[in-house]
């Protein structure tokens, strides 16, 4: 029975970036601490702490956030001060702010954006 639960567990971690796992927070929530999950993470809302995600983040243009960023695709249309490092690409949208600095593989900056930070970058991470 313990081998049954086990491959079970598994095999549901294997499909993390499969689009199974997505979270979500709305416009009108609210995270105050740290959030680390195995998937996608898609923010609308503020945020205050550290984010952790597996997956890609992305932060929508009504989003605020105040935390560290760790994601494998991070793309920046809101407001966000903290440090973000992202193990393939940060894209920073035209109506995106970001303050702090900035860990990547590869770095896009559309028209209007800001980037007030140190920018690091290394080989992408798989």
């Amino acid at each position: 029975m313990a081998q049954a639960e086990k491959t079970a567990a598994h095999s549901a971690a294997t499909t993390q970036n499969g689009g199974a796992n997505v979270v979500s927070l709305g416009p009108r929530d609210i995270l105050q601490g740290r959030l680390e999950i195995q998937g996608d993470l898609k923010i609308a809302g503020n945020v205050e702490g550290d984010l952790k995600a597996s997956g890609d983040v992305t932060i929508d243009s009504g989003a605020t956030i105040q935390a560290s960023i760790e994601g494998s695709n991070v793309s920046v249309r809101g407001q966000v001060t903290g440090n973000v490092s992202a193990k393939k690409r940060l894209t920073l949208g035209g109506s995106g702010h970001l303050n702090g600095d900035v860990k990547v593989a590869r770095l896009t900056v559309e028209d209007g954006a800001t980037l007030n930070g140190n920018v690091t970058m290394q080989a992408e991470k798989a």
